[in-house]
């Protein structure tokens, strides 16, 4: 299939939304660039998982998961992970799908922007699903272990968000270590929750954000991404000593 890349400066065009409203973006020639790009299949799949509740979220994120796994991997790295093709897929090839399931994208321009229009970085719905989807596929062969894998990156969310925050932390290697050590040591509400009583880190600071941000803060003195299981699991669970008695925690 041919997907017909939109011009430099689409954002800045005053009535791309109500053209997306109304479906009159595909027959404006004035939208499109001469580049394409061909893809062989282009199954829809969850951009947007915010709402519902959790075994919700989980479902529509292993679809995502799945779906980019098996038809959208074989992209070029520089096209799958290129915010001008992923727009205009998503506001010419898939209008029909998003407005069905999101629908208030219709209700104003702002959900509209933070669903369909958002910077592809790790703050959206579609870069997480794309990092995730292709660590795991490159590192591990078996479909029910990549399904775990798909899991745990799922049950510990807010912490794998920021893994991928930060450029350092973004191979597979890392990824799967430190969901192999939550998984092993069972960190996962831990990591989770709130930190009390500490106001000097702000209202809503995690156990699993402070050991990332340790993490980041000493590099590159210790070298997190490029440690083995057990070396990273030690300076993991020192990092998490800073904030939380880990006197029970068995390494």
């Amino acid at each position: 299939m041919e997907i017909k890349l939109l011009k430099d400066g689409y954002k800045n065009i005053e009535s791309l939304y109500e053209d997306f409203k109304a479906d009159m973006i595909a027959e404006n020639e004035e939208y499109f660039s001469e580049e394409s790009v061909y893809i062989d299949q282009t199954p829809s799949f969850p951009i947007y998982i915010a709402k519902g509740s959790t075994e919700h979220k989980k479902k529509e994120f292993l679809e995502a998961f799945n779906t980019v796994t098996h038809s959208y991997l074989s992209l070029d790295r520089s096209i799958l992970l290129s915010e001008h093709f992923w727009h205009s897929f998503l506001l010419i090839y898939k209008r029909n799908y998003i407005i069905g399931k999101y629908p208030e994208v219709l209700d104003n321009e702002n959900k509209f922007k933070n669903i369909v229009l958002k910077k592809l970085d790790w703050e959206n719905y579609i870069y997480k699903i794309i990092l995730g989807a292709q660590y795991i596929a490159d590192y591990i062969n078996n479909e029910d272990q990549r399904q775990r894998y798909f899991g745990l990156i799922i049950d510990n969310l807010d912490l794998y968000n920021y893994i991928i925050k930060y450029e350092i932390f973004r191979n597979d290697d890392f990824l799967i270590n430190i969901l192999d050590i939550i998984d092993e040591l069972g960190l996962s509400e831990i990591l989770k929750a709130k930190i009390k009583g500490r106001e000097d880190l702000g209202d809503d600071e995690r156990y699993g954000r402070r050991v990332i941000f340790e993490l980041n803060k000493s590099y590159p003195i210790v070298l997190s991404p490029m440690l083995s299981k057990d070396d990273l699991k030690d300076i993991f669970i020192e990092y998490l000593g800073y904030y939380y008695d880990v006197s029970d925690i068995k390494s």
